[in-house]
């Protein structure tokens, strides 16, 4: 049985990202032979000679007639050496947390740049969320190859500067893989490409294909948010409650020890119920209704963790945020913070610092954060709630802050700092940094 590879793409605007997606999705063979029939009859009207592959990616309307990628999509496409889930996100600045939302679950991201533009600001954006979000490892296809006469100089150039980004973010060297390709033509993606003969490395595929996936996530300690207590009631079930939900990490099974958070109170599971009947154990991923030895007074909200590995429960943390709303946060702000299954009110103590992906340094004690900056901010909430560091568990370390007005998202947060500082380190361009600004060194996301 293959494995499986969840990646995320990013770029700029017409850097080719979705003429990329379709490319894979064309040569591995993963499309439908209607689908197929109608992107070449699209492309036909618009009086091309070969199939527009991006027409495979940008479903909506919208998306096809400004020529952009708006949302975030979802391809699944397989090899007989690997299962991949694709997500497919927008390169506009104005999108950017669309691909914050891609990148969070992802393995493995695929950044591209157009080979005559070369590394630009919204890469380095890019690269930076990617490493924030601790995505492990990068690739940075060198598209339009074709584009500049298949120029080794070129392609060398901006490998070089994009590795010295990477590497500044906390990246080692061998967790990021340059790659040339032209995705209109298809050097380089899926077959090897007889036009870059100084190239030795792997297609995008081939990489794809070999790449290491990162530890299973059932290995984790067990982190189940209880969605939805369950308690029938009927002279069948007189006495039945159970707890539904969906394993966010670890492994739970019959007869193990848990403590229900953030009150504490212990139990031991009973059974593990399925509508396809019961089990002896579930894994992350898995949707679960839990049975426990005892009647605790557990709700929507509640977290059921292993009892020998819990998280901390408090109600004052540190984090960072990748702001996505237009409405500039502030010190003092009163916005909800949403973790697992449990919303709770919140108030934003300090920001300590924002974090500028271009020069790769902090400004102390910012005023504001502003749409699409990062920044490590103070956090109290209403009620003491459970938490995991981000770097510790990417899953169970992530929440969202909503604004408690109109409901609508303000921010992604990661739950710890991890992006340290160092003093007296010059600017990406040669300036020495403000007086409260300091160049970061990362451990690695």
């Amino acid at each position: 049985m293959s494995d499986l590879l969840r990646l995320a793409t990013a770029g700029s605007v017409d850097d080719g990202k979705s003429t990329l997606v379709g490319r894979l999705l064309y040569d591995t063979k993963s499309v439908l032979a209607d689908t197929l029939d109608a992107v070449h009859r699209a492309s036909a009207d618009r009086g091309l000679t070969t199939p527009d592959l991006s027409l495979l990616v940008d479903g909506l309307r919208s998306e096809r007639e400004q020529g952009i990628t708006i949302d975030v999509a979802y391809r699944y496409f397989a090899t007989p050496k690997r299962s991949f889930v694709l997500a497919d996100t927008p390169g506009h600045v104005q999108y950017t947390r669309n691909t914050v939302t891609g990148a969070s679950t992802a393995q493995l991201g695929v950044l591209l740049v157009d080979a005559r533009k070369g590394v630009i600001e919204q890469t380095r954006r890019h690269a930076a969320v990617l490493a924030l979000l601790g995505v492990p490892r990068l690739v940075l296809a060198v598209n339009k190859i074709d584009l500049v006469d298949f120029d080794e100089l070129t392609f060398t150039r901006i490998a070089k500067e994009f590795t010295a980004h990477a590497t500044a973010l906390g990246y080692d060297e061998d967790a990021v893989v340059e790659i040339p390709v032209s995705a209109l033509a298809g050097d380089n993606v899926v077959e090897r490409s007889t036009r870059t003969p100084w190239y030795d490395g792997p297609t995008l595929l081939e990489h794809l294909e070999s790449v290491p996936v990162e530890s299973d996530p059932r290995d984790a300690p067990l982190r189940f948010p209880v969605q939805y207590v369950i308690r029938p009631r009927t002279p069948e079930h007189p006495d039945y409650r159970g707890y539904a939900g969906q394993v966010s990490a670890g492994t739970v099974r019959v007869g193990d020890e848990v403590v229900v958070l953030p009150g504490g109170l212990r139990s031991t599971v009973t059974g593990i119920d399925t509508a396809d009947g019961p089990l002896e154990e579930a894994a992350a991923g898995q949707s679960v209704t839990l049975l426990l030895a005892h009647d605790l007074d557990i709700a929507r909200g509640d977290l059921i963790a292993g009892a020998t590995r819990p998280p901390r429960v408090t109600d004052e943390f540190d984090a960072t945020v990748c702001w996505l709303s237009e409405k500039a946060l502030t010190p003092g702000a009163r916005v909800l913070v949403k973790t697992g299954t449990r919303t709770v009110q919140a108030i934003v103590t300090e920001l300590r610092t924002r974090f500028d992906e271009q020069r790769l340094a902090t400004t102390d004690a910012p005023g504001s954060l502003s749409l699409n900056e990062i920044g490590q901010v103070a956090l109290r909430t209403a009620e003491p709630i459970p938490v995991d560091d981000y770097a510790e568990d990417r899953r169970t370390g992530a929440f969202l802050v909503i604004d408690a007005g109109d409901g609508s998202t303000l921010a992604a947060g990661l739950v710890g700092a991890p992006l340290p500082e160092v003093d007296g380190v010059d600017d990406a361009d040669g300036d020495t940094a403000e007086p409260d600004s300091h160049a970061l060194v990362s451990p690695g996301p």
